[in-house]
């Protein structure tokens, strides 16, 4: 894999009794890891009060035990782990966002990016507002919080904040007396509910989340759906569903979510076995073994092997104790830490035939280092599958690809970039079979825009990271920075 950034985790609880729930948040956070290092953040409500703690770091080293005892215990409670894609990565852009406001506080979870962000930003400092983050999550809170100036409850006032956001969010949001799930209309990024035997509800990014607390998958949040908890129950607003066509990120059965999760009904793992087994019948190759870069193209390799009969072997070995490198800020960073997360198996490759199999190519970087390794330990050829298209076009929904510029495939041909990375053979999944590698999904709908360009929404005309941290010399016709 080499170097995609993704959105976050959100999570939440909602308790039946009063309990100490920090570390039930943890181990749910815990679980999503995977889809954000940058920071993290728990917020704990006791009977209105928040309780609040963030920092940057993983959840492990943040959350210390003396942190969670201080959170004390509450009836709901919600977190957050981030890799942002819009905002820098310090430590003020950490969610959860807490507002206190005339109309109750609130807290704020978002998963996803939103297309129209810098317009609404725009208007609303335009207007009065004033804001201290850089990502676009502030920009949700604000427009919610002015939309319970005329709403009778809070999810009055979700329902017509949604009128007004464009593209990606998944949302847990908390108010003094409930707690939401909210899902964007096209269902770019994922989001369940699930329920513990206690009768504790809980919300979060992916389903091993759920299990991580002993909870039971109960259901997928539906595009466009609001779900709000309280001492009433559960009850469901609709207004927003149908309203789009589905789009859920294919990138999420490609390589963002965890194997061991279910998405939208469809299991992570067996998306990428199918991705496997499509490469296989796509780009055939005469090999001795096929192994899989870990952990995104494991699944994929044990796919391709079984289609195409070549045996299937551990080649490469991963550090457990280093994070994804697509995850760290940096290309320098990602680098460093990829000549410490993976050796090769010398017994399983030397002197063989090797079909590599990995999720993505993005700049080429990462597995042209990853190849070098599989030559040094004696591969005589190595033959690159990758379980996703090329990447030729930008992302607006949560994933960190702001240009092409740095995309490998929007400048070379297919055989220079094997020329580039070192391969004796280089194939890529199709864009029409990477649409089946969810196949009871193919007819609701996955964006696949990254490959082929067809975005869902209207294209932003502001799209990069550091949109609202522009140096003044970067932004001379923007008369606000003058």
């Amino acid at each position: 894999m080499a170097s995609i950034h993704e959105e976050c985790g959100v999570f939440g609880i909602f308790a039946q009794e009063k309990a100490k729930l920090a570390q039930t948040v943890y181990y749910g956070l815990f679980s999503l890891q995977h889809r954000g290092q940058e920071s993290c953040g728990i917020v704990v409500n006791d009977d209105g009060v928040f309780n609040t703690y963030k920092d940057n770091g993983l959840v492990g080293d943040v959350f210390t035990r003396d942190v969670i005892e201080k959170l004390g215990e509450g009836n709901m409670a919600i977190g957050h782990v981030r890799y942002g894609t819009t905002g820098s990565t310090g430590r003020v852009n950490a969610q959860p966002i807490v507002v206190n406001h005339v109309k109750g506080r609130m807290a704020l979870c978002h998963n996803g990016n939103l297309t129209n962000s810098y317009d609404l930003r725009t208007q609303l400092e335009l207007e009065g507002s004033i804001f201290h983050m850089t990502s676009d999550t502030e920009v949700i809170s604000y427009i919610i919080t002015k939309e319970r100036l005329t709403s009778q409850s809070i999810e009055e006032a979700v329902n017509r904040a949604m009128n007004k956001l464009k593209g990606a969010y998944s949302l847990v949001i908390m108010s003094p007396a409930k707690m939401i799930a909210v899902r964007d209309p096209g269902g770019f990024r994922p989001l369940c509910i699930g329920k513990r035997a206690n009768g504790d509800w809980v919300i979060a990014s992916e389903s091993c989340a759920l299990d991580s607390v002993g909870a039971t998958f109960e259901r997928d949040v539906e595009p466009g759906e609001i779900i709000v908890f309280d001492s009433e129950g559960v009850r469901s607003i609709r207004d927003h569903c149908g309203t789009e066509d589905h789009s859920l990120c294919v990138f999420e059965y490609i390589y963002f979510a965890r194997p061991d999760s279910v998405i939208d009904g469809v299991s992570v793992h067996e998306a990428r076995v199918r991705a496997g087994t499509f490469l296989a019948i796509e780009h055939p190759v005469m090999a001795d073994v096929v192994i899989g870069v870990p952990d995104s193209g494991l699944d994929a390799a044990i796919g391709y092997a079984r289609q195409s009969g070549i045996p299937y072997g551990i080649g490469l070995i991963k550090n457990k104790y280093i994070g994804r490198t697509f995850i760290a800020p940096g290309q320098k960073t990602r680098e460093d830490k990829v000549r410490i997360k993976l050796n090769p198996v010398p017994s399983v490759v030397k002197g063989k035939r090797v079909v590599m199999v990995d999720d993505s190519i993005v700049r080429g970087t990462t597995c042209g280092r990853i190849v070098k390794l599989l030559r040094d330990a004696g591969a005589t050829e190595v033959h690159m599958r990758s379980s996703a298209p090329q990447f030729l076009n930008p992302c607006y929904y949560g994933t960190d690809i702001d240009s092409r510029e740095n995309l490998i495939a929007c400048h070379y041909s297919v055989e220079e970039m094997a020329k580039i990375i070192g391969v004796d053979s280089l194939g890529f999944l199709s864009v029409d079979n990477v649409k089946k590698i969810a196949s009871d999904r193919t007819v609701k709908g996955l964006c696949s825009a990254c490959f082929n360009g067809e975005y869902p929404t209207p294209v932003p005309e502001k799209t990069a990271k550091n949109r609202f941290e522009q140096k003044i010399s970067e932004g001379k016709k923007d008369e606000k920075l003058q």
